[in-house]
């Protein structure tokens, strides 16, 4: 097992403790107040027994949105720190810094549908540890195949991104497989990091990640339909989230190196 994977399996099971009341309540206030949390749409700091039940937070009331056909949302708070198109199966990690999709998605994917995703368009959301942690479904579609890599979990901050190459697909990640009504496909890639010692999918519990797994784990789907906006589970901290279009598909906003939000608005539908 990588240094990174035990790292955060040893943080984990802090963030994972429950200390006697007064204590929590000293940790949780102070994780809020030193990253600067806005918890106003949540409860109280005090009423999470452990970090990491803060970290993992629901949202007190649903956000409306944009419930058509017409356009993708956010699947997460977080900050865009890429977008634009795949050239051949190539997308950035961050500017200056590549990696190849086809790598990500390792050869589980069928080479035809790895075809459709050339020269479509990518998206990058990057959550950090201040934010919501909860990942929504952007549209509705049916998940046809769920793939789980197991891998490192070096860290996906701004600095890492900018130092190494295909940092992605050295990571450990889940990969869904989408289709939605009309046919189109579109992919999302939920990407592990340094502290990120689970990432937890509520239609799936099969998926354990971060416990020592060497195999590549696929699972299909039949009638596995998602909802644009239901919650999709959750990080138990900050990563990345990646979304992928095939060819002209979508037109995205520009909203590189912009604060998002799980409901605004990424990219409509042609």
């Amino acid at each position: 097992m990588h240094i990174s994977n035990k790292i955060s399996q040893y943080f984990y099971k802090f963030a994972s403790k429950e200390f006697p009341k007064p204590i929590q309540n000293f940790i949780n206030k102070s994780y809020v107040n030193i990253l600067g949390l806005d918890m106003s749409e949540f409860e109280s700091p005090t009423s999470y027994k452990t970090l990491n039940q803060l970290f993992t937070r629901a949202l007190k009331n649903p956000r409306t949105f944009d419930e058509s056909q017409n356009n993708f949302i956010c699947v997460a708070d977080s900050y865009v720190s890429a977008q634009g198109k795949i050239l051949n199966d190539i997308a950035l990690q961050i500017k200056g810094m590549q990696y190849s999709i086809e790598r990500l998605f390792t050869p589980y994917v069928d080479k035809e549908n790895i075809d459709r995703i050339k020269d479509g368009d990518f998206m990058n959301f990057y959550l950090s540890p201040r934010d919501y942690h909860r990942y929504h479904s952007p549209y509705d579609a049916k998940v046809t195949k769920l793939i789980y890599v197991p891998g490192k979990l070096y860290p996906v901050n701004f600095t890492y991104l900018n130092k190494q190459d295909e940092l992605f697909v050295e990571n450990e990640r889940v990969i869904l497989e989408c289709v939605t009504n009309d046919n189109k496909l579109f992919y999302m890639a939920y990407i592990g990091a340094l502290n990120v010692g689970k990432m937890v999918f509520d239609f799936e519990p099969r998926i354990a990640t971060n416990e020592g797994a060497r195999e590549i784990e696929v699972i299909e789907y039949e009638n596995l339909f998602i909802k644009k906006g239901e919650c999709l589970g959750h990080f138990k901290m900050g990563s990345t989230v990646l979304v992928f279009w095939e060819k002209d598909m979508v037109d995205l906003k520009d909203l590189e190196d912009t604060k998002v939000r799980f409901t605004d608005i990424i990219a409509t539908v042609k």
